[in-house]
């Protein structure tokens, strides 16, 4: 509106100087004498004006019949084209001029300008591989979606323009949420063009989470040999898709097969938690318990996890808690210094009842890393040991107020998971779990849970202080409601398979 009022005012204001120019042309005096084979012309200033007009306009028609006669003396002389590209020059022009337009227009964010331009270049252009990515796109930002399908339907039917519009459709079905159609069309785009980088991250995503294993391996090694992945990145994911693979195969029930995936995948990774376990338990199957043993103390050097304790403890699962204690000490010796370590020949103790030392092994770990599992692993020293209700109960109010210890999270969202999974259950990323301590957060209560151990409970050291629990924490609060609800006793932690397989 504002604009139509403007272009109003402007053409007034041309009409009124053009008005004042002729009137002041009038009313001057002199001209333009011209002489012509000896014969004068006079002009007077207005006649002058109009006279200059008309001598540009005559040179511009006779450059144009110059041109044209040029182009009529080239067909003349065999070019069938000249003549068309003569009168087509002019519509290119315009065709162009409304493409680079259209083009500003979408890198501009005017969805509806840009499409207005786009289809002004389509009608003088007539070249559809260069209007219709246009359209489409300008049909997106406009929120069109059916016009923008139909004109990624046009490009699949050229062949310059395929791969653009079977990605441009695969996009529309990524947000609509159709993945079985995505994925399909992932396929066909990466056969198309198999070094473009994102289809291929695209389809090895839906293949993750349709669990299309073998699929997902050799699109892996297609971008292997594209250059796409470094060599150690792929083959850290190849043993993700191994070990993946071997889960289905063991669900299946072909045992053989599944123990073969889950060593190939420790093979390729032997820093893959899961591979070892599932590795591990495939040699014990196998009855051999010594590959087994190296394979897990190979593992637990690279990064200690209580799954690799859990099977090393499964290696022998009738021993008796002092000869288990024995053979673990394979293990613990190595990163002797690690928490989970020390957590591990704790729990060992305790179900050997032996106390104080279960104490010594635990160390200062409830005071410089304390964690629900440490801490709750004190309230059973404490019983053990012979201390009050009241003390055992103060550790168990501390389990609230501290983390809950290193997890499966994803290193993509931060989402927890209960275990390791090839694909974030969140957010379906592809191998972006890993193991470590998700941050705390503080959380705001009715009183605390700082008074919470005075109310239940004192914390008492050897040397007769009490500890100060730190702020609790959402996830610490969800770890006491399973503390209260397994009641850990003296008597429940001398079972060897409570205190390492789980």
């Amino acid at each position: 509106m504002l604009w139509s009022l403007i272009k109003i005012v402007l053409f007034v204001v041309a009409i009124a100087a053009l008005t004042w120019g002729a009137g002041f042309l009038l009313e001057s005096s002199g001209g333009l004498q011209v002489t012509v084979m000896g014969t004068e012309y006079s002009f007077g200033p207005l006649q002058s004006v109009i006279a200059v007009i008309l001598l540009v306009v005559a040179v511009w028609l006779l450059l144009k019949v110059i041109a044209l006669l040029i182009a009529t003396w080239h067909f003349l002389n065999g070019d069938e084209t000249a003549l068309s590209r003569y009168f087509d020059r002019n519509r290119e022009r315009k065709g162009y001029e409304a493409l680079s337009q259209g083009l500003m227009a979408l890198a501009s964010g005017e969805g509806n300008v840009a499409l207005t331009k786009a289809a002004k270049a389509e009608k003088y252009l007539e070249k559809p591989e260069l209007t219709n990515l246009l359209i489409a796109q300008a049909a997106e930002m406009a929120g069109n979606r059916r016009l923008a399908e139909a004109s990624y339907r046009k490009m699949v039917e050229n062949d310059a323009t395929r791969f653009v519009g079977v990605r441009g459709i695969m996009k529309q079905k990524l947000a609509d949420g159709d993945t079985d159609t995505a994925l399909k069309l992932a396929q066909k785009a990466f056969a198309l063009k198999p070094k473009h980088e994102e289809t291929g991250d695209v389809l090895l995503k839906l293949q993750a989470e349709k669990e299309d294993w073998k699929g997902a391996r050799e699109t892996l090694n297609t971008k292997l040999k594209n250059g796409q992945l470094p060599r150690d990145v792929h083959k850290r994911r190849d043993a993700v898709l191994a070990l993946s693979e071997a889960k289905d195969v063991f669900a299946v029930g072909n045992s053989i097969e599944a123990r073969e995936a889950a060593i190939e995948a420790n093979r390729l990774s032997p820093d893959l938690i899961p591979a070892a376990v599932m590795a591990a338990h495939g040699f014990i199957d196998e009855g051999k318990p010594k590959y087994a043993a190296r394979l897990l103390k190979k593992a637990w050097g690279v990064q200690p996890h209580p799954d690799l304790a859990a099977a090393f403890a499964a290696i022998a699962p009738d021993e008796t808690p002092s000869e288990r204690l024995k053979r673990f000490a394979a293990l613990t010796k190595v990163q002797p210094d690690h928490p989970e370590t020390k957590m591990l020949l704790a729990e060992l103790n305790i179900a050997n009842e032996d106390f104080p030392q279960a104490r010594r092994s635990l160390g200062n770990l409830v005071e410089t890393d304390p964690t629900a599992r440490s801490v709750t692993l004190m309230a059973a020293i404490e019983r053990g040991e012979g201390a009050s209700d009241t003390v055992v109960k103060g550790w168990l109010a501390r389990a609230l107020t501290v983390s809950r210890g290193p997890q499966w999270i994803c290193e993509n969202c931060q989402h927890i998971h209960a275990a390791w999974a090839p694909t974030c259950e969140n957010c379906h990323s592809f191998d972006t779990l890993a193991w470590k301590t998700p941050p705390m957060s503080e959380m705001a209560m009715p009183g605390g849970l700082q008074m919470l151990p005075l109310i239940v409970g004192g914390l008492e050291d050897k040397s007769g202080a009490d500890a100060k629990p730190p702020v609790a924490t959402r996830s610490d609060i969800e770890d006491a409601e399973l503390i209260d609800d397994t009641d850990v006793t003296s008597d429940d932690l001398k079972d060897p398979e409570t205190t390492v397989e789980k």
